[in-house]
């Protein structure tokens, strides 16, 4: 036999190797195109877009941010957007105008509209936090320090009508303190403008959310003598709304929505402080890990967090006697009517 006869049918025997290799690839991925791999099926769900408006961009919602940052969202279906709303107020206008499903702020934003009289008014469906999220920082350390201890000071507040403003003024009521007799309390400067008023010599104590109440311990120039969220007992201060609309055309995603903020509740019930500060940090890079765990422990110590997203009617009725101290509700709403409990009920069930 001739080299060229050798050579051609090598050749032939290749081509057909090549061949048969191919035709097992082909059918190789056909097979695949039928069927999800165990552990891919969440990523094969289609995702239905929900945009979410958080008031502020805080640690104080670290729930959230775990939800988000392990999947919780995209395993219940949703692809999720955060907006910023930079106000309880800009929060409601962008729900009430259609410009997001859902809105993280204050009970009282809910309640407000409520008096209006409004046809399709937004409902709370599910609650974040139980405490408020602000410190007391005074100038020295205090282990032993009382409300008693502000009698004849100056502290820094926050704005008038404001939520923070509100529940200090309420613990100093609580505590027989009158503001403007037994105590000044400044309400003229920006949240942003407090912490470098006090450093500045401005008040004998400041009421700081964080990270303002740790930066201002780390660099030795104030310290948390206390916690307004502890002394104004369990207040529904951040909860998720929607309005009355979107939950009878959406109810699933509202539902799966809730789900998702559960899964992050609970992930952090279950792990501590520097665990979630670790899972949360891209959400706060500016911040450094040991301060991140620090404010988190700080939260977590205090019960911030609910146990489960159902908000009660005795929270709801404890924030509406904070509001009608400070004279901004004449009238209480009933819970029935802000309040929808079955999605909250239904994601603590299925623990």
């Amino acid at each position: 036999m001739q080299p060229s006869q050798h050579f051609s049918k090598a050749a032939s025997a290749l081509r057909v190797a090549a061949l048969l290799l191919c035709l097992a690839l082909t059918l190789g991925l056909l097979a695949g195109c039928g069927k999800t791999a165990p552990g891919d099926q969440e990523d094969a769900k289609e995702l239905v877009d929900l945009t979410l408006s958080e008031v502020v961009h805080s640690i104080f919602y670290a729930p959230q941010y775990v939800a988000m940052q392990l999947g919780y969202f995209e395993e219940e279906g949703i692809n999720l957007t955060v907006d910023l709303g930079n106000g309880a107020d800009k929060c409601m206008t962008a729900l009430l105008s259609d410009n997001a499903d859902i809105i993280l702020c204050g009970t009282e934003a809910g309640i407000y509209i409520h008096a209006e009289g409004r046809e399709d008014v937004p409902l709370v469906f599910a609650q974040l936090t139980q405490r408020a999220g602000n410190f007391l920082v005074g100038r020295e350390e205090d282990p032993d320090f009382t409300w008693d201890d502000v009698r004849g000071k100056t502290i820094i507040g926050g704005r008038p009508g404001g939520m923070p403003e509100m529940v200090l003024e309420y613990i100093l009521h609580q505590n027989g303190i009158q503001v403007g007799t037994d105590v000044e309390v400044i309400t003229n400067l920006d949240l942003s403008a407090t912490g470098s008023a006090f450093v500045s010599g401005t008040g004998d104590y400041t009421a700081e959310f964080e990270p303002g109440a740790t930066t201002l311990e780390s660099a030795g120039q104030g310290y948390v003598v206390a916690s307004l969220g502890v002394d104004s007992g369990y207040v529904p201060y951040t909860v998720y709304m929607t309005t009355s609309s979107k939950i009878e055309e959406t109810p699933e995603l509202v539902q799966g929505f809730t789900n998702a903020i559960n899964k992050g509740l609970e992930w952090c019930a279950q792990h501590t402080s520097e665990e979630i500060a670790k899972v949360i940090h891209p959400q706060f890079s500016e911040t450094s890990l040991e301060d991140l765990t620090a404010i988190v422990e700080r939260y977590k110590a205090q019960d911030t967090w609910v146990t489960s997203p159902v908000m009660t009617e005795e929270s709801l009725t404890l924030i509406q006697d904070i509001l009608q101290f400070s004279g901004t509700l004449t009238t209480p709403v009933d819970y029935e009517d802000i309040v929808v409990t079955q999605f909250a009920e239904q994601a603590a069930a299925s623990k």
